[in-house]
């Protein structure tokens, strides 16, 4: 029997981080979850490209914005379910067992992890962690899974820079279930920034979506925060 699940992961310049990442897939493939991997990359200039040729996933190139590069990536995916990761998330050792058990009952996420230790890390995982459960409203560094059906009715991922994620699970039908298993992220923008104003600016910057500012403004206004020159 064919595999169902199509993994999309969108790159941009992620040779350091998506080695691990492909590698935290591998039991899926022994599981005969996993169809093909598809890398929707945004303009690389470092050896992603050899990587993922390397590991045998599908390539495709196109203009850096993640919602759009995730639109790319399921469009050529032919898996009948959808499985988008970011290239720096490293899944649970398990999680295969955790997926085949609960893919067909509707969207699934993982529970956020962060590769760092300390009080603050564990803090904003329970915050994202309550978030996908009590609100249904994961971000794409939980990873998600969902069928083609089911994306296709929510009208698939805008071509926008930021929020892509939240304007795909806002408009799912079914309510997404949250994984005991976890999906570990890369932390370094939140040492970078501290843990509080990175976590109190991601909260901004949700409820400015919600209020209606564009996905492009807050792209602008975080680029500049990060690099001001």
């Amino acid at each position: 029997m064919r595999a169902p699940i199509s993994i999309v992961i969108p790159t941009l310049n992620s040779a350091r981080d998506l080695p691990v990442t492909l590698l935290s897939l591998m039991e899926g493939l022994d599981a005969n979850l996993i169809y093909e991997v598809v890398i929707s990359d945004g303009g690389s200039t470092d050896e992603t490209k050899e990587i993922a040729s390397e590991w045998g996933a599908v390539w495709l190139e196109g203009p850096s914005s993640r919602g759009g590069q995730l639109k790319r990536g399921v469009a050529h995916a032919r898996g009948s379910w959808i499985f988008i990761l970011h290239a720096d998330t490293v899944l649970q050792g398990g999680w295969s067992e955790d997926v085949a058990s609960y893919f067909q009952k509707g969207p699934l996420c993982f529970s956020l992890a962060f590769r760092a230790h300390g009080l603050a890390p564990r803090l904003v995982e329970c915050w994202a962690n309550l978030r996908s459960s009590v609100l249904g409203l994961p971000f794409g560094d939980q990873g998600l899974i969902l069928s083609r059906n089911e994306y296709d009715s929510a009208g698939g991922y805008p071509d926008q820079p930021l929020m892509e994620d939240v304007a795909l699970v806002l408009a799912l039908t079914p309510k997404i279930r949250r994984l005991r298993s976890r999906a570990f992220t890369n932390a370094e923008k939140y040492k970078a920034d501290g843990w509080v104003r990175r976590g109190a600016q991601n909260i901004l910057m949700l409820l400015r979506y919600f209020g209606g500012t564009s996905a492009e403004a807050l792209s602008r206004e975080y680029q500049s925060s990060v690099d001001p020159n």
